[in-house]
């Protein structure tokens, strides 16, 4: 990661955790949903969605002020589908980010209903930004709604489920994951350019930059499985063998894992280049999403 990178982020992080605090603190909950909620959002993580986002709409000109409730949106369904995904239903996970799982830490029942309230809370939080006009709104929540429920992430969790105790098809295996993992990305990086002012075209290309971005950092994940540090990544290395999935290292090998990460990088990489920005940080990202060790 460069310096540039490393700086913009842990500035953008903060900026993000203050907010994602502001909002659920502003709800007048019950203290016991409050604390569980605020327990995921306070976990950490890259928080790479949001980051993504503001990236976006700074290379075409906009500024935080605007796009920093959406920002904070895509983080809340991110961390809601984190806690769903941990569920004894779903993967049944004890730790996640190197902490006890939502649900271990206070039960399913207040987990399942943290994650709900992070869910609605995402699209109040778009609504009720003054910023932006009821147009832009209108927009937002649609393709918000689209990328996170059962044509996009919500199919990639059912799919990556029926997966599951066979082998799948690399084709099969890349549209799991441009939904499970890709379609909250895509519409990060869209939804920056949208609200920065992008033109249609240049829509289409970040469009491209952000499916070919989503794929690198679910490969990522794959590899890191295989030769990642449990401290860094936070969870046990091999959970994907241990739950039965399909990874790129096991459909390609490891240095076939490698070369189709280096595809798929060189592939986002064109796409930013058409798409007409001067933004090193959206290109920088891409090389960090790749390195990345958690």
């Amino acid at each position: 990661m460069t310096y540039a990178l490393k700086t913009y982020m842990k500035d953008k992080v903060e900026l993000i955790n203050s907010q994602l605090e502001q909002f659920i603190y502003a709800m007048q909950i019950p203290e016991r949903l409050q604390a569980s909620m605020l327990y995921s959002v306070r976990a950490g993580g890259k928080r790479i969605r949001p980051i993504l986002m503001l990236a976006a709409s700074e290379a075409y000109g906009e500024q935080d002020n605007r796009a920093m409730s959406v920002a904070c949106a895509i983080e809340m369904i991110h961390t809601y589908s984190l806690i769903h995904d941990d569920l004894p239903s779903m993967d049944d996970d004890d730790i996640r980010r190197g902490q006890p799982t939502n649900h271990k830490q206070f039960d399913e029942a207040t987990a399942i209903l943290a994650g709900d309230g992070l869910l609605t809370t995402a699209f109040y939080t778009i609504s009720n930004n003054d910023s932006l006009s009821d147009n832009e709104k209108a927009y937002l929540v649609k393709e918000l709604a689209k990328a996170s429920g059962p044509e996009g992430m919500v199919a990639g969790q059912m799919l990556d489920m029926e997966g599951e105790n066979r082998t799948l098809t690399l084709e099969e295996l890349e549209s799991i994951h441009r939904r499970k993992t890709g379609e909250l990305l895509r519409f990060s990086a869209v939804a920056g350019a949208f609200i920065g002012g992008a033109n249609a075209q240049q829509l289409e290309e970040i469009e491209t930059y952000a499916k070919y971005l989503g794929l690198l950092f679910q490969i990522q994940d794959d590899i890191l499985d295989v030769i990642g540090d449990e401290h860094h990544i936070g969870k046990p290395v091999g959970s994907d063998q241990t739950n039965h999935k399909s990874t790129y290292p096991q459909l390609l090998g490891l240095d076939g894992a490698i070369e189709q990460k280096e595809h798929y990088a060189l592939k986002a990489k064109q796409a930013l280049e058409k798409a007409g920005v001067d933004s090193s940080y959206l290109e920088d990202i891409i090389d960090y999403i790749s390195n990345r060790n958690k």
